[in-house]
């Protein structure tokens, strides 16, 4: 949906010029509250209001558009060359398999997980569901109080509103492909 890609387009913009909400809507003389709604897709703001937001942020009204007309329908990813997305100090690295797919409902990554690489000591917490399939190497994962031990082939499926966490205890680099719905922005 348009609405979604716009929001998207809204939020990645602001972010990379380290604005809050609450600066964008001081600059822009939109409220934070339909900031807020149009980032997270649940409303589509009108020609005015995305002139006046294309105006504080430095770019062409067209801007939020380009996204929708250059998505594609169809994303081909060859092995081992997905687009990176997110790095943590060398230990995580995780790499889109579907960057570019317009208006997407679930996203899919391969993740790379250096030996003692952990999510952090809480449980994860959101909206939506995950599937995780460990490639290479082995995962220690954690819903609410009971743990998996998930080796080459094994996957996990699971509601994201329950609170989780994952750990490569191993001394070997492990490979995880996760399928995320709904899509995070990232």
């Amino acid at each position: 949906m348009v609405k979604k890609l716009i929001g998207r387009k809204l939020k990645a913009s602001r972010l990379k010029r380290d604005k809050t909400i609450q600066e964008l809507a001081g600059l822009s003389r939109v409220s934070s509250n339909m900031i807020s709604r149009i980032e997270r897709g649940l409303t589509t703001p009108s020609v005015e209001i995305l002139m006046k937001l294309a105006d504080a942020l430095g770019v062409s009204l067209s801007y939020f558009v380009e996204e929708a007309e250059k998505g594609s329908s169809v994303v081909f990813t060859p092995a081992g060359r997905g687009e990176p997305v997110f790095f943590f100090e060398d230990k995580h690295r995780i790499s889109s398999l579907m960057k570019g797919l317009r208006d997407p409902g679930f996203s899919v990554f391969v993740d790379t997980l250096e030996p003692f690489c952990d999510s952090g000591e809480g449980g994860m917490i959101h909206s939506g569901e995950e599937f995780a399939m460990v490639l290479e190497g082995g995962l220690e994962f954690y819903i609410e109080d009971n743990m998996y031990l998930l080796g080459e082939g094994d996957s996990i499926a699971f509601k994201a509103s329950i609170p989780h966490r994952w750990s490569n205890n191993r001394a070997g680099r492990t490979k995880v492909l996760w399928v995320v719905s709904p899509p995070p922005n990232v």
